[in-house]
């Protein structure tokens, strides 16, 4: 065997891994560029945000509720039940909401456009437009992952409020929990970072969807049954990257950031 034909294991996966990585840097260069597609960006908010606000109303609402029913239990246990509010919706803003939205960005949202542009692709649609020297990425990707990005925000801060308000019922109406004791622990710990860190996840995971369901939808397998894995695959890489994300932003948050009080 030639040493040209030698092929390292996990070869391919790196090549994916940069090509992805090029198709990000594309996107963002491409960003500023004019002219800018509105009326696209503006169906994709809409198609987007259709699709998702109302799953993620009713994902909000049981994820609180349980977290405040876990946390309340555990605080009862050791004495601290004065800081069930602030644990309840510390965990719910920095962590639940953000990741909540992601995967309902991904799941609904990001598997649209995969198999969106992987129609484009298998019908030579996207072929066409570069030869007519349109690009497909200031075209079509770009207003699609402005588009997912700025649903996720959006979106963020619903679940954060419906988020919250389960938890607080649920607090106090199941556990006997008392509403004054509730709000003071929150206001007593939380701070306007947390708030922050949250919009931030929820932009960068945004970002992380549109890219890796574009990036899945201009590259599919060949055939109609190429496009249903293209969707497939985009979903799971998605889940897979916010999650490592999302321990890499978490880090740095609390170690940037110093407690409150403190």
């Amino acid at each position: 065997m030639s040493a040209s034909r030698v092929q390292f294991p996990g070869a391919g996966g790196l090549r994916q891994t940069g090509r992805l990585f090029a198709l990000g840097m594309d996107i963002v260069r491409a960003m500023p560029s004019r002219p800018f597609q509105v009326r696209e960006f503006i169906q994709q908010c809409w198609f987007i945000a259709s699709v998702t606000i109302l799953p993620t109303a009713l994902v909000s609402i049981p994820f609180g509720a349980v977290i405040a029913l876990q946390l309340g239990s555990l605080t009862r246990q050791i004495g601290a039940q004065s800081f069930t509010g602030a644990a309840s919706v510390l965990a719910i803003i920095q962590q639940a909401s953000p990741i909540v939205t992601a995967l309902l960005i991904a799941g609904a949202g990001g598997s649209a456009i995969c198999a969106d542009l992987g129609s484009r692709k298998i019908r030579d649609e996207i072929d066409a437009m570069e030869v007519l020297g349109v690009s497909p990425i200031q075209r079509l990707v770009v207003p699609r992952v402005l588009a997912a990005m700025l649903v996720a925000v959006l979106l963020n801060g619903m679940v954060s409020v419906v988020g919250v308000m389960g938890g607080y019922t649920f607090n106090v109406i199941m556990q006997g929990g008392t509403p004054g004791a509730y709000m003071a622990s929150f206001n007593a710990l939380a701070q306007l970072p947390d708030l922050w860190i949250s919009e931030l996840k929820a932009l960068i995971f945004g970002f992380l969807a549109g890219v890796v369901a574009a990036f899945r939808g201009l590259n599919p397998p060949p055939g109609p049954k190429g496009v249903g894995d293209a969707v497939n695959q985009s979903v799971v890489i998605t889940f897979l990257l916010l999650f490592a994300v999302n321990f890499i932003l978490t880090t740095l948050y609390l170690q940037l950031v110093p407690p409150k009080g403190m």
